[in-house]
């Protein structure tokens, strides 16, 4: 943690891995600023879902152009701050994976690391970089309870080369503290001791030397 007074920390993981919904408790919990990813309006979401190919570039470059300035206004500001998803796994997880699977080219491809690469050279990283770890069908099923529509379309087998992609990603993970939280047997929304477990590991793992 950069201060006492000031802390940074990004929640991880997977599609419905539940890091919307930790942001939001973590930053009730603790006081802190809750910053979220742009989803509900964001203007290719919907495209992409329906052609992956087709608007994959789009999508990441919008992605990344959020990201950035929501991490850059986090580390020049006072507050603290829990920022769900983090600018490191749009790189890492999903740029990857699309032009992996052959739903991006690899011009755009490498147009874009080129982007990723030069931006993230100015931004500090996060005090605490939080992993909720889960499984394809602990996630399936959150996102099938939240029920939006853009989502319906998403296949296990994508979740599957996500999944892949964040464990390869978090191996290598050195730019700062790390907790990575089981998450399949944990209900941090509807029981308030699990929260409350979380909320404990997340604590002491920003007070213990990186």
């Amino acid at each position: 943690m950069t201060s006492s007074a000031h802390a940074f920390v990004a929640v991880a993981g997977n599609i419905g891995s539940g890091k919307s919904s930790l942001t939001r408790l973590l930053s009730e919990a603790m006081g802190w600023q809750a910053m979220y990813e742009s989803v509900e309006d964001n203007p290719y979401l919907s495209d992409f879902y329906g052609d992956m190919r087709r608007w994959s570039f789009q999508l990441q470059v919008y992605f990344l152009s959020n990201r950035f300035r929501s991490h850059k206004a986090i580390t020049e500001g006072a507050a603290s701050v829990v920022l769900d998803r983090v600018i490191y796994e749009d790189a890492e997880i999903f740029a990857r994976n699309l032009f992996e699977i052959g739903n991006m080219e690899e011009r755009d491809y490498r147009n874009y690391l080129a982007l990723y690469e030069v931006m993230t050279e100015y931004l500090h990283p996060p005090d605490l970089l939080v992993y909720l770890r889960a499984n394809i069908d602990t996630l399936l099923h959150q996102i099938a309870h939240r029920g939006r529509d853009f989502e319906k379309s998403i296949k296990r087998e994508y979740l599957e080369q996500l999944n892949r992609h964040y464990e390869s990603w978090i191996a290598r993970y050195a730019k700062g503290k790390l907790l990575i939280v089981e998450s399949d047997d944990l209900d941090f929304v509807n029981r308030k001791e699990d929260l409350q477990k979380v909320i404990g590991m997340v604590l002491d793992r920003l007070k213990r030397p990186h």
